[in-house]
């Protein structure tokens, strides 16, 4: 479904404000066979139980390589519209480019140490929460990453989809992002570029999601770069 994306109209969101809603990219059937995939454990390569960490509650587990289908064809499709938009942030941070392939970018990760694949999926249950956070992993971070909402929105109430924006000087700033079952947005990874009186200047974004009051939220969640 990425060949439908409207691409100018997403990047005008990215740059107005760090965040874009895309629509559907997965079939409701899609989303129910990767979210049967959560109780395979050979899928994965770790489980994550956020409570043990300081993260929230809930857990998360990152896939194994292969991706199952269709994630690398989404991916790699995701990168090559998203590759123009981080790079026209990288000229303005004064940045390095990016490549226009994942699989190109796959190596630069490769050749930094950054060996371990980072997609991965979310599950969240009543009570459940994610807190506000950053997904870096390493030294080189593509700037951009996608949330796809697997559940249908009927099955859970809460768990709201939240980014918060911190510029300077001011008082942070929360968006909540609603979603359909299927539909992704697109957001800032780290930083986004704003443009002030004396040029351009880093916001910093964070992202979350509140606490889930009853049913289960399943979430997949695509970063382009590897983990060290």
């Amino acid at each position: 479904m990425t060949d439908a994306l409207n691409w100018p109209r997403i990047a005008d969101d990215l740059n107005a404000r760090g965040w874009a809603i895309v629509g559907p990219l997965l079939t409701p059937a899609t989303c129910d066979a990767l979210q049967a995939l959560y109780d395979q454990p050979e899928r994965f390569r770790s489980r994550i139980v956020m409570q043990r960490h300081g993260f929230g509650q809930g857990e998360y587990q990152y896939f194994a390589n292969p991706l199952p289908d269709p994630l690398p064809r989404l991916r790699a499709r995701l990168y090559e519209g998203l590759a123009p938009i981080a790079n026209g942030w990288a000229a303005r941070l004064n940045q390095p480019r990016f490549p226009e392939r994942l699989e190109d970018l796959t190596a630069q990760c490769r050749a930094a140490g950054q060996t371990r694949p980072t997609s991965l999926m979310l599950r969240y249950g009543p009570g459940d929460y994610n807190r506000l956070h950053q997904d870096l992993y390493g030294d080189l971070v593509f700037p951009l990453q996608a949330a796809i909402l697997l559940s249908d929105p009927a099955a859970f109430e809460g768990g709201e989809f939240v980014l918060v924006e911190q510029k300077p000087r001011s008082q942070s700033q929360a968006h909540v992002a609603p979603l359909i079952q299927g539909e992704a947005v697109i957001f800032a990874v780290r930083e986004r570029p704003v443009t002030g009186t004396r040029g351009d200047y880093r916001v910093q974004m964070r992202h979350g999601v509140s606490a889930v009051r009853s049913g289960k939220r399943m979430t997949l969640g695509l970063i382009f770069h590897d983990a060290a």
